[in-house]
């Protein structure tokens, strides 16, 4: 338990050196986008497997028990608030977060266990600014926006579905969702997002550059990554949802 805390109180201290390298210069803008281009363009299939599904499951689910009261026609109404408020930011973090956070955890753990870290400190230069800043703020960037497209894709998937299978127009669809969703329910997901990118980008960062035990440190770095942040990001969630309503 004290072990896990001191890990804890280092993750904390390298986040707080890593907002400050990320608001002070040099910057390297090229390195921002490069990483933005990895992590997040090739996410991209899966965020949109994730995001399709999603609304497709969601969509058949509560016009089936809609149904069972007489008010089939809300189901545009339950479906995109559900979508903005928690499947979309949730699942996509669940899902391009493992894969995001367990490949910066590889990364940078076989370049610890190769000593590239220490070659990067021995020629001066600093490797949280070169090497997780760029990672962390890409993780800030792409988890909001594939949140985005998640919402946009499983309401399409859903109201596809649901005229299909419940004959409702898509026009019912759209307008019971516009007459019920506000502009908050909408930015509680991306701000979930933005925490949840924070979340998988430090995680990976950290978890790469403590491994020890040569390749069979990394890969057990890499498998503590997706378990630590799919529960990081279930906690996160319960709070930033109970704050979200209290507000």
């Amino acid at each position: 338990m004290e072990a896990r805390l001191v890990r804890l109180g280092e993750l904390m201290v390298m986040a707080g050196k890593v907002a400050r390298r990320a608001v002070t210069p040099p910057f390297a803008p090229s390195a921002l986008v490069y990483q933005v281009e990895a992590l997040g363009v090739r996410s991209l299939p899966i965020a949109l497997l994730t995001a399709t599904f999603a609304g497709l499951v969601i969509a058949l689910q509560f016009g089936y028990f809609l149904g069972r009261f007489g008010v089939q026609y809300t189901v545009g109404r339950v479906v995109v608030l559900t979508l903005f408020r928690e499947l979309s930011p949730v699942l996509i973090a669940l899902t391009v977060g493992a894969r995001v956070g367990s490949g910066i955890a590889a990364e940078l753990g076989s370049m610890t266990v190769t000593e590239q870290v220490d070659a990067i400190r021995a020629l001066g230069a600093d490797p949280l600014r070169k090497l997780v800043v760029p990672r962390v703020l890409a993780c800030f960037i792409l988890m909001p926006a594939l949140t985005v497209l998640a919402d946009a894709i499983g309401m399409v998937a859903g109201a596809v579905i649901v005229n299909v299978q419940y004959s409702i127009s898509h026009t019912q669809f759209f307008q019971g969702a516009l007459d019920t969703v506000v502009m908050s329910d909408f930015l509680s997901g991306v701000f979930k997002g933005l925490v949840f990118g924070g979340i998988v980008g430090l995680v990976g960062c950290f978890r790469g550059l403590i491994v020890e035990g040569g390749t069979e440190g990394v890969g057990h770095a890499t498998t503590q990554t997706v378990a630590i942040t799919s529960v990081s990001v279930l906690l996160a969630d319960f709070f930033i949802t109970k704050l979200t309503l209290w507000l």
